[in-house]
């Protein structure tokens, strides 16, 4: 299959096209069914020759090309209506009825805000043009109104304001919210990319539109994602702003899994400038080696790591609810346990040979002693909960 892709220096076009690389060059085995030959990309430093060549051999097109912040409104039906009528035409041209997806807007709907928006209109000009074309020639066309979309290589005071505000608090920018209640629907980068994925498979999600919402429709005229997010511009940075104070917390925030929250401190990330992308942790060093706590959770504990000289033993107290996993990466270790009033001991002996987690039992001293007399020995541990200074659950007594 030869993929055709327009705008490509674009956001959504570069995050497609790095995406479908990876699947040509089968480092995506995620989707067995598409096997791609060529990817053809077009931008505006491109030839009409070259997009006429392109026209002639796509199998499939993804038209992403478009104008977002023109230096005149004029610009708008020129970048967004008359390109597609040239891309049409040279795909007429060659009698090549390859399905066509296009990047079309929510603004198309010209409803409430959109009413007189010179950015839908042209978008809406578009969407008319293709499904005459489909009409026309028979080719399937695949139209999808975008809303706000996120992610990485966003640019800021450009893409959106969620790139704007990702970009400005990572590298300590001031940023302006006039309405914290103002809510965006938000569509990720990657959940875009997953549904091209299924387009090109021939399983895109169809929809009609009730005003602004799309209601999925076997038949519908539309296409769209079917994962977004709905969120104020004051959630937006509140969330940024504790994204922000994670290296001084080290308590990583709540991204659960396919939370609008765990997408935005991916995109975050990538905002983040080089002197920030590593940061310092505090050691808490003595003549036995050192401790030094890695990362917290607000719900699931946290992470530290213990470096012990050779010889040393570490530890010797214990919990009443408190329990951890000692997990021993390099070196070679005694782990001794003695159940608090009796003189019943357990050991294990490990080793970062053969890595293990061992629990340390509530109701039990313990400690982990360095058997080596030239090797640091590091382990890394777990603990079900936050240390807590003022209520440590912890109380010194030999193993």
């Amino acid at each position: 299959m030869n993929i055709l892709v327009t705008g490509a220096n674009g956001f959504v076009g570069k995050n497609l096209i790095a995406n479908l690389k990876n699947i040509k060059e089968n480092k995506n085995r995620t989707r067995p069914g598409i096997v791609i030959d060529e990817i053809f990309e077009y931008d505006i430093d491109n030839t009409l020759e070259e997009l006429e060549e392109y026209c002639q051999k796509a199998d499939f097109v993804f038209n992403l090309a478009g104008v977002n912040r023109p230096k005149d409104d004029s610009e708008f039906m020129k970048g967004n209506f008359g390109f597609a009528g040239t891309l049409l035409d040279n795909l007429k041209k060659y009698g090549n009825k390859a399905p066509v997806m296009l990047s079309s807007s929510i603004q198309a709907t010209l409803i409430g805000r959109y009413g007189n928006s010179d950015y839908g209109k042209s978008k809406l000009a578009g969407e008319e043009l293709f499904f005459k074309y489909s009409e026309e020639t028979g080719a399937k066309v695949l139209v999808y109104r975008f809303a706000n979309l996120f992610g990485k290589w966003g640019r800021p005071n450009y893409n959106s304001a969620v790139a704007t505000f990702c970009n400005n608090v990572a590298n300590d920018l001031p940023i302006q919210v006039n309405d914290r209640s103002t809510q965006l629907e938000l569509v990720y980068i990657d959940d875009l990319v997953e549904e091209m994925f299924d387009a090109l498979e021939g399983k895109e999600h169809r929809c009609n539109y009730d005003g602004l919402e799309p209601i999925a429709a076997a038949e519908g005229r539309y296409c769209y994602v079917p994962v977004s997010h709905k969120v104020t511009l004051g959630e937006i940075v509140d969330i940024l702003e504790e994204f922000k104070s994670q290296p001084a917390s080290l308590v990583m925030p709540q991204i659960p899994n396919g939370s609008f929250a765990k997408k935005l401190y991916s995109m975050y990330l990538s905002y983040l400038p080089k002197e920030k992308t590593s940061f310092p942790l505090k050691m808490n060093v003595d003549a036995r080696g050192s401790f030094t706590e890695l990362l917290k959770t607000e719900n699931c504990g946290q992470f530290s790591v213990n470096i012990s000289k050779p010889g040393i033993t570490k530890g010797q107290h214990w919990h009443n609810s408190k329990w951890e996993f000692f997990i021993v990466v390099s070196g070679h270790a005694l782990i001794q346990e003695r159940k608090i009033g009796t003189d019943e001991v357990i050991e294990f002996e490990v080793s970062g040979e053969k890595i293990e987690a061992v629990h340390m039992l509530p109701g039990y001293t313990h400690n982990i002693i360095n058997l080596s007399d030239t090797e640091n020995l590091v382990t890394v541990m777990w603990a079900n909960e936050q240390f807590d200074p003022a209520h440590p659950d912890t109380f010194g007594e030999p193993v």
